[in-house]
């Protein structure tokens, strides 16, 4: 058990604890606003799905139900232009984040194969190189990397924690160059519906990827989208010719959404109602934290899209997290996404509208 932990990074939340201790002693209590984990109702529609398969005695599959591979190839047509997208193009997951911690063991990297990430990256990229011994770097410019013994390239695109949204150019010289390569190409496009000053494009549209999905493989979560993030509800489309080994894997594993969850999703993912009234929420939330951290001193980068205001005062991320945990408002230090990050804060819009009005009104 040691020889796995061992390879692991420190938990970078445990750090944040003793500022969570002082903001929670404000006096009108802690306004969180580090974890993007959402508080807003599941929609109606998708509890009734779930109550209503409830009853699902039976052991569910790992690829899931055929209503659920037809909502999620429905939606990818729908929603992102994919085009000519079957079956053999979608597999359900349990969350997201199970896949990115194990998608290198799940490929077979390690020690020898290289994985990249972003240089400001969700930590997970790099846990999953470490669990598979694989070795692992940080990049600006994916196409600038060294492709010898680069098997896995991670795009984030809109960006956790920055926000910033990759063009339909740079997602296509970046498949281009992978292809080109023979390097897996997989897209973390969990916050894609979510763009505010820019619109996200996937790489399974046909502007980026020619129209063929050679290579590439995209990563959809309804955690943030629908507010599932306690149902562990994603899903990967691309490549048949590398989910089919995904999948056998995956039923040796037992890796397995519930029946329940599966008829769930079928739910979300055939409205998209709900959508558009989430948006709303975090738009309004958006736009009263963004103007009262303009109004402090704080300077937004990127941000354009996701769940989250990459913010800066130009200093130590800590002086700030500090500084702002006096205020009894918590926000996640930059430095838990790269070294890169060492002067900026994430500030997540998933509170209730009360408490981001708190925070509003403690920042002025």
């Amino acid at each position: 058990m040691s020889a796995v932990s061992d390879r692991l990074p420190t938990f970078p939340w445990d750090k944040l604890e003793p500022y969570k201790k002082t903001a929670e002693a404000h006096p009108g209590g802690i306004v969180d606003l580090s974890v993007g984990t959402p508080v807003d109702p599941v929609p109606e529609l998708i509890q009734k799905a779930l109550i209503d398969a409830a009853d699902s005695p039976g052991y569910p599959t790992v690829w899931g139900t055929p209503a659920l591979r037809d909502a999620i190839t429905g939606w990818l047509e729908r929603r992102l232009g994919a085009r000519g997208v079957t079956h053999r193009h979608v597999l359900p997951i349990v969350g997201s984040k199970e896949l990115v911690a194990w998608l290198p063991t799940q490929l077979g990297l390690g020690p020898g194969d290289r994985v990249a990430f972003p240089r400001l990256a969700y930590p997970t990229y790099e846990v999953g190189a470490r669990l598979a011994r694989a070795a692992y770097e940080a990049y600006d410019d994916p196409t600038a990397l060294d492709p010898t013994g680069l098997r896995l390239l991670w795009l984030n695109s809109p960006s956790n924690p920055t926000g910033r949204v990759l063009s339909k150019t740079e997602l296509t010289r970046t498949v281009a160059w992978a292809r080109e390569h023979g390097i897996l190409l997989f897209s973390d496009e969990c916050y894609l519906e979510l763009g505010w000053e820019a619109d996200p494009v996937s790489v399974l549209h046909p502007d980026v990827n020619g129209g063929s999905y050679d290579g590439i493989v995209s990563v959809h979560s309804l955690s943030k989208r629908s507010n599932l993030a306690g149902y562990r509800a994603a899903f990967l489309a691309g490549d048949p010719a590398l989910l089919a080994p995904l999948l056998e894997i995956r039923k040796h594993g037992g890796m397995m959404t519930s029946a329940p969850t599966q008829a769930a999703v079928v739910a979300a993912l055939s409205d998209d109602a709900h959508v558009r009234e989430q948006r709303e929420r975090y738009a309004a939330r958006r736009t009263l934290l963004r103007e009262a951290l303009l109004a402090h001193g704080f300077r937004i980068d990127h941000s354009e899209a996701s769940l989250y205001l990459w913010a800066t005062r130009d200093e130590s991320c800590w002086d700030t997290v500090s500084r702002l945990a006096e205020r009894g408002v918590l926000v996640a230090p930059g430095d838990f996404y790269g070294p890169a990050g060492a002067r900026h804060v994430r500030v997540a819009l998933t509170a209730t509208d009360e408490r981001v009005r708190a925070a509003v009104e403690r920042l002025a």
